[in-house]
């Protein structure tokens, strides 16, 4: 409070006086806690600001897998996790106080810490409230329509008189729960930690448990509720709890908590019953940005971001702002109701007292392809998904994308391009569409927007494809994942087949590929492909299809390029390996023919290619780099060029097969660029033959700015060991010669679960003691488009993490089916640089794939590890053994 009119601002903050609090508070939160408590003993104004309560917060839960006990304030938490108040006799001493200063934002943030919501009820809502609804009128009337509360549907629930904080205290006081905060960083509370930090805290925007995994830390509060009636499908339901996307929550929270304003991931939706509290709803239709809320999406990804003020400011700060005729859809929820959520529909809840509820998101012939959309590449039609006409800039909607739509006339799209009116407090709220950080022109038509999905599909952006596009991490679920669902559901629910064709033509562009396939078949006289054939098969990285007894593969992931070295190198092997003595041969499949299919004038053409030569439509058009001094200018070597450009008994006979020689110089010209810029060839100084000199300068290339590219891949993937990783690995690979000496060979690269071809085997009948009556037997190794050559070593890392799970025992014996090690390696036991351990975690963590991701993912102990070398003796240790 200002007493004498003095202004301690431009003395207490020097040249920060310029900022608003909001920013000097928002850059407080970038520092660390003690530099904050350090800041805190700059001035009197800096007393203030350091000492709030939010700041404070932010600061404790921006740890990594925190399990959190609250001890009364956010500054105690916090430095008792840092266990600094054992030192201080008084750490949290009286409060000291300083006139000459206020803050309207400070006030507003401390007035939402203690707002009482016991007459924030919106009792008459206008969301339709049904009780007895049948399964009938709600697929008729409300499914991916509009919103309905249903009362009833929970009355037999054992959850609806046992939910309660008292009796969850009792059974699951010692249980730990997920915790739901602004922050990606993983938070967890023991229940009665968490409800002991409900009864005394005064949060703006208190933490609140919701908890997708609730049914593997307390299974039995799954059996306390069903699937209500009126939702009996979820397609998602075909996948394995490990591979589906998260899809139900444990929601608990306290007055003021709730979640802000956001569209259901993937588009799905949802239903939310309560069984204690009440919750206030708010919703908006598909395409309409509430007041406050900024969409981001990002051009390159598709990558959905959404900033929103919190549950409680919103009704606080920008309801008051909304004419009547703009205010949302609202109702206030009742124990014992359930409110549906239709797919694309804004909604935000805050709770009005402690609440327990249930959801769950689900996926069904309603909104299937509207979920198939949103796992499409690209980004424009994401955005228009959330936020309607506003996310196109000037001149999208031209009528000739607009009339390829068969549901809308040319002469419907005549209209005049204006401007959004926007009033003022929507300008001041920031409520607008970006793309990729930018803003762009907000412009509407008479068009109006509809969530259609025959509207919606127009702004897919039809030159993209999951096999050579980049992928969202927002999106629910990945790439394979997304494979393995669509052909999951194919094969599982027959029935639904012209919806998942839609849907796959949707998310997958299947129409063209299938197109593409059927005229390969054509061509090469194979039968064309059934009705059950002609969806592409398995989780990999190009397009395959099994026709009859035929498997038909069309190479086309990372382009044109790419896809020519992927099938040169595969038919230069597949080559070699027939003409030598190899019984890997007896274990692959035979190749029937091969080509090259392109489009010219709207048809598919298709000529032969046995990978020697430069085909002619591909050296006519001098669309790639060739290398044709060779007999396979796609071959391995042209291959590993084009990398550089880009930035058990089968594996022994796959790795003692004949590796090709290395006959061009000019591979051998890559110099090395010191750090005071002068080129210099230091491979000179080491007598080596000419293809390790080509695979150590491989090494080193993918050493090149590799904490910047696991700072961007992130979790799982400790921040502190990201830090440490350029200290853990060689400074030049070459470093490693004697580990790595004369063991160059073929290496399959991707031997994974989905590239090993497992055959069904009866067990004898006189086998009592089996527990099975059948069991499954790898025959075949297949897919060699990815073939490379380099240490046998890299074979091991996907056999280890994506088969055997890190299963040691399953390790072992590979080793011993083996025969010989892998490659004669020095060895010193005194020092890093001498274990093959050493070595192979060095691959795993140059790899261009996420390997660390896989490794924290299983082994999640790693995690908290101190460092590299804690990693590397958990995981790859045991291979020292064998060296």
């Amino acid at each position: 409070m200002e007493v004498d009119g003095r202004d301690r601002r431009p003395d207490a903050l020097g040249d920060l006086y310029v900022l608003s609090d909001e920013i000097v508070c928002s850059i407080l939160t970038l520092l660390s806690p003690r530099d904050v408590a350090r800041l805190a003993c700059a001035s009197s104004v800096m007393y203030i600001l350091c000492n709030e309560e939010p700041l404070w917060m932010n600061l404790c839960l921006d740890k990594e897998n925190l399990q959190l006990q609250y001890k009364g304030s956010w500054k105690k938490t916090t430095l008792h996790g840092l266990q600094v108040l054992s030192k201080c006799d008084d750490p949290c001493k009286k409060p000291l106080h300083f006139d000459g200063f206020n803050s309207l934002f400070l006030y507003k943030r401390l007035y939402r810490c203690y707002t009482q919501l016991d007459g924030f009820a919106f009792d008459h809502g206008n969301v339709e409230r049904k009780t007895g609804l049948s399964l009938e009128e709600f697929l008729q009337h409300y499914d991916a329509h509009k919103p309905v509360l249903v009362s009833g549907l929970a009355d037999t629930w054992p959850a609806r008189k046992a939910w309660t904080p008292e009796q969850l205290l009792v059974k699951y006081g010692d249980t730990s729960f997920r915790i739901s905060q602004r922050s990606a960083k993983k938070v967890s509370m023991k229940f009665k930690d968490y409800v002991s930090y409900m009864q005394v805290q005064h949060d703006e925007d208190p933490l609140y448990i919701f908890d997708d995994k609730f049914g593997e830390v307390a299974p039995d509060l799954l059996e306390d509720y069903s699937v209500p009636h009126l939702f009996p499908d979820d397609y998602f339901d075909v996948l394995d709890n490990d591979q589906r996307p998260p899809y139900r929550w444990l929601i608990i929270g306290p007055e003021r908590s709730g979640a802000s304003w956001h569209v259901d991931p993937a588009l799905t939706s949802a239903w939310n019953t309560l069984l204690s509290g009440r919750k206030r709803w708010a919703l908006y239709p598909p395409g309409r940005v509430p007041l406050g809320v900024t969409v981001h999406v990002n051009d390159e990804d598709g990558d959905v971001d959404i900033e929103t003020p919190s549950s409680l400011q919103w009704w606080l700060d920008f309801y008051p702002l909304l004419a009547d005729e703009d205010k949302p859809i609202e109702c206030t929820q009742l124990p014992g109701e359930t409110i549906y959520v239709p797919t694309g529909w804004w909604h935000c809840v805050l709770n009005l007292e402690t609440t327990i509820a249930v959801t769950q998101n689900y996926v069904n012939s309603k909104n299937f392809e509207f979920v198939c959309l949103d796992l499409a590449p690209g980004y424009q039609h994401k955005g228009v998904c959330r936020a309607g006409l506003l996310a196109l800039s000037e001149g999208t909607l031209d009528e000739e994308n607009l009339c390829m739509n068969d549901n809308l006339s040319c002469s419907e799209l005549t209209r005049k391009e204006e401007r959004v009116k926007i009033d003022e407090h929507m300008e001041d709220s920031n409520c607008e569409i970006t793309t990729n950080g930018g803003s762009e022109s907000l412009v509407k038509s008479d068009i109006e927007f509809s969530y259609d999905i025959n509207f919606l599909t127009m702004f897919l952006d039809k030159d993209r494809d999951h096999y050579n596009s980049l992928w969202s991490t927002s999106n629910c679920i990945g790439q394979r994942e997304l494979r393995d669902w669509l052909w999951k559901l194919w094969i599982g629910k027959p029935g639904l087949r012209d919806l998942i064709w839609k849907g796959a033509c949707i998310a997958l562009n299947a129409s063209k590929w299938s197109k593409c396939m059927e005229e390969l078949c054509a061509f090469h006289n194979i039968s064309l492909p059934a009705d059950e054939e002609k969806f592409p098969v398995g989780t990999g990285s190009n397009p395959v299809y099994l026709v009859a007894d035929n498997v038909v593969k069309i190479f086309v992931e990372d382009g044109l390029e790419a896809s020519l070295h992927a099938l040169g190198t595969e038919l230069q092997f597949y080559s070699l390996m027939q003409r030598s003595d190899c019984t890997l041969k007896n274990h692959v499949p035979n190749i029937l023919a091969s080509g090259i299919v392109f489009l010219e004038e709207g048809s598919y053409k298709v000529v032969t290619w046995d990978g020697k030569g430069v085909p002619d439509v591909i050296a006519k058009h001098s669309l790639v780099e060739t290398f044709a001094d060779t007999e396979y200018p796609f071959g391995i070597w042209s291959k590993k060029q084009f990398e550089y450009k880009k930035a058990g008994k089968q594996l022994h006979e796959l790795h003692v097969l004949p590796v090709p020689p290395l006959n061009d110089l000019s591979y051998l010209h890559m110099n090395t660029k010191l750090e005071n810029g002068i080129m210099e060839n230091i491979y000179d100084k080491i007598n080596l033959p000419a293809a390790s000199e080509v695979i150590f300068r491989i090494l080193n290339r993918k050493k090149k700015d590799v904490s910047s590219r696991l700072a961007k891949w992130g979790h799982p993937i400790p921040s502190r060991l990201i830090e440490k990783v350029d200290e853990y690995l060689p400074n030049d690979f070459v470093e490693l010669h004697s580990l790595l000496k004369n063991c160059w060979c073929w290496v399959h690269t991707d031997i994974m679960d989905d590239n090993i071809h497992l055959e069904h085997v009866a067990s004898s009948s006189s086998s009592s003691s089996s527990s099975s009556s059948s069991s499954w037997v790898p025959s075949y190794i297949y897919d060699f488009s990815n073939m490379s050559l380099g240490d046998p070593i890299m074979d091991l890392i996907p056999i280890h993490l994506d088969i055997f799970r890190g299963d040691l025992q399953l390790m072992k014996q590979l080793m011993e089916s083996y025969g010989v090690p892998f490659g004669k390696r020095s060895s010193d036991e005194n020092g890093k640089r001498r274990r093959i351990s050493y070595l192979t975690m060095c691959y795993c963590i140059i790899h261009e794939d996420n390997i660390l991701g896989a490794i924290f993912g299983t082994w999640k102990e790693l995690r908290v590890a101190n460092s590299w070398e804690d990693v590397e003796e958990a995981v790859w240790g045991h291979l020292n053994n064998y060296f």
